[in-house]
């Protein structure tokens, strides 16, 4: 599917669903690595990861775009659009989106562990994927000084 098809797609997939017309751009995005689609708050588009439909076919796709399109009506409407709201989970439930996407193979979601911060005082280690300012931080356990190890 190309990003002409996947447009049509998702306009009949509106009005079929939610019986409102969709008038922005949707396209896929192959930098998505850690989601399935993103609805974009400042330009009302949409961009969806191909390796979704690639690895999982068009159910998942839809299931996808429904997410989506639920994100989009809703924050058009000045309703509740984010995930923890109430009108967002009821019309997920009643169009049948996905609440959430199926891991693609191979797509790591988190990042390796590259940092290691132990306490001068009591020893303990924190492990860290980030780096951290160790001036503006202190032991959880005994507030010591951090060091980098």
């Amino acid at each position: 599917m190309n990003d002409e098809q996947l447009q049509r797609f998702t306009e009949e997939l509106s009005i079929r669903y939610f019986q409102k017309p969709f008038r922005h751009e949707i396209r896929f995005n192959s930098r998505l690595r850690t989601t399935g689609g993103r609805y974009m708050l400042t330009s009302h588009d949409i961009e969806i990861n191909p390796k979704h439909e690639e690895n999982f076919g068009r159910e998942e796709l839809e299931a996808i775009i429904k997410h989506e399109l639920c994100h989009y009506h809703l924050h058009l409407e000045g309703r509740g659009y984010q995930h923890k709201d109430k009108d967002f989970k009821h019309l997920l439930k009643k169009v049948g989106g996905s609440r959430h996407c199926q891991t693609v193979p191979g797509m790591r979601r988190t990042l390796p562990v590259k940092y290691y911060y132990r306490c001068t005082d009591c020893d303990r280690v924190y492990p860290r994927k980030r780096a951290m300012d160790t001036a503006r931080y202190v032991c959880g356990a005994c507030r010591g000084r951090l060091k980098k190890s």
